[in-house]
């Protein structure tokens, strides 16, 4: 796993959301720059369309609530808009970079985290979505406190 560098983040936070509030809706669209290695974390209302590109390459994520249980949903679409050949090749790509994505994600949003620490111990569920049977899978990658950046005082 790539070591995330906090000075590659941007962050923006789109209308009707703050750095703490809300939980639901809360949407996440992370994206990257293959040249210049940067990521840039959208948090909004809805998931950022206008950054989404052709290849599909994008980390979607989101709150849930099932009755007083919080989950935390990530989105991938292991297929995007290629052939259906090199599934293997963006699975194992998406596997490789998701700790990466998910430390972004918290260390993004870590005001939110401060306000909201019962979330570092949510269940982080992956959809890895593809229109292969074998790579078409959802699991538990464990909690945000897995991914939990270390923090420069």
């Amino acid at each position: 796993m790539s070591k995330l560098n906090p000075e590659k983040l941007s962050v923006d936070f789109r209308p009707g959301v703050t750095p703490t509030e809300p939980i639901i809706p809360r949407k996440y669209t992370l994206t990257h720059s293959d040249i210049t290695a940067e990521l840039f974390l959208a948090i909004g209302l809805e998931y950022a369309y206008d950054k989404i590109n052709p290849m599909r390459d994008e980390v979607l994520g989101e709150w849930i609530k099932i009755g007083e249980k919080y989950l935390y949903y990530v989105y991938l679409y292991v297929d995007g808009q290629l052939e259906s050949d090199l599934a293997s090749i963006r699975n194992s790509i998406f596997r490789r970079e998701l700790p990466l994505a998910l430390q972004a994600i918290r260390y993004g949003d870590k005001d939110f985290f401060n306000i909201h620490p019962e979330l570092d111990k949510v269940q982080i569920i992956i959809h890895f979505n593809s229109v292969n049977p074998y790579f078409n899978k959802v699991e538990n990658w464990g909690t945000f406190s897995d991914y939990k950046a270390h923090q420069r005082k």
